[in-house]
């Protein structure tokens, strides 16, 4: 598989993965501080490593990783890039006023109308200091009825007004996805660990209806938060710590891996590419995180592994654990 031309940079003669973009959650402060300077080195790792597909939210941080993400790109020629960030949920001072520079510690309060889209981009526009991004997603509308009223014919508008090049939306839940995939007018969409090792409900749910209609799948949390890297010391799904049924799943696919001398987190990060996505979505908040998901990315795994993987997930929904 390989980005849609929207997801590529405008500059053809960049060196660009086709099957990775770097999650700016992290350099959000997701977890703990990031300061600037690491939050830097981390985004200059990806491009060392060719990615070229960033995406962030006014959600990370209260904007901070959008002002990081500006600073760490500063220079970089911006046809030599793609941004994706998302819209939905406006930050908001505490008089209630909209934030439009940099940001930390605002809330963030759900907008679908179509000025609390255009308002939302304005300010992420500013805080990345550049005048345009390539992707807008819809950030978890969870009103799906609002969703189709006003904020999807906003992006629609500034899609056919050359403001935005692709639009999606970006959800973890499949109940309402699966209608915007069905429904909407998107270019792409981004699902949030419902296509990995651990939780394969998109491959029969999504992936087939998204073929047919000609929309792109960008695959993100692959490791489910944690656990498909380290289910001992990092065993937490889904942002909270993972119930045991679930990291004794994990572990067994984590032997399952061993057994073959590959690490799971190369699995994982493998997988959803397998299975007909366009391209994974990895957080990182350090170079040493960035160097692991790309050298993951390029293990060459063995064919018989992904047969016992497969069997193993088969077993584990036999028999309910």
């Amino acid at each position: 598989m390989a980005f849609r031309p929207e997801l590529r940079p405008l500059n053809p003669a960049v060196a660009a993965r086709d099957d990775v973009g770097l999650g700016c959650a992290p350099i959000g402060n997701l977890f703990a501080p990031v300061p600037d300077g690491d939050a830097v080195a981390t985004v200059q790792a990806a491009l060392a490593r060719d990615v070229r597909f960033f995406d962030t939210a006014p959600l990370y941080g209260s904007g901070e990783s959008e002002r990081k993400l500006g600073l760490a790109l500063r220079g970089v020629p911006r046809d030599d890039y793609v941004i994706a960030t998302k819209v939905g949920r406006v930050l908001v001072d505490a008089d209630g006023r909209p934030v439009a520079g940099a940001a930390s510690g605002h809330d963030s309060v759900v907008d679908l109308s179509r000025d609390g889209v255009r308002r939302s981009l304005d300010g992420s526009l500013a805080r990345l200091g550049v005048d345009r991004v390539d992707v807008l997603h819809l950030h978890d509308p969870l009103d799906v009825e609002a969703a189709f009223a006003t904020a999807l014919p906003a992006l629609v508008e500034l899609r056919d007004e050359g403001v935005v090049r692709a639009i999606s939306v970006g959800l973890g839940r499949l109940d309402p996805l699966e209608r915007y995939v069905a429904e909407a007018p998107l270019d792409v969409v981004m699902e949030a660990g419902r296509l990995t090792l651990l939780d394969r409900t998109a491959l029969d749910r999504l992936l087939p209806t998204a073929a047919a209609r000609g929309i792109g799948v960008l695959a993100a949390a692959v490791f489910n938060s944690g656990i498909l890297v380290d289910p001992v010391g990092s065993p937490f799904f889904e942002y909270k710590p993972a119930p045991p049924e679930l990291r004794e799943r994990a572990q067994r696919l984590q032997a399952v891996c061993a057994s073959y001398g590959v690490r799971l987190a190369d699995a994982a990060v493998q997988y959803p590419l397998r299975q007909g996505a366009d391209a994974v979505v990895v957080g990182a908040r350090t170079p040493a995180e960035v160097d692991a998901f790309a050298d993951g990315l390029d293990a060459v795994l063995p064919a018989a592994l992904w047969d016992a993987l497969d069997a193993e997930a088969d077993a584990l929904a036999r028999h309910g654990s």
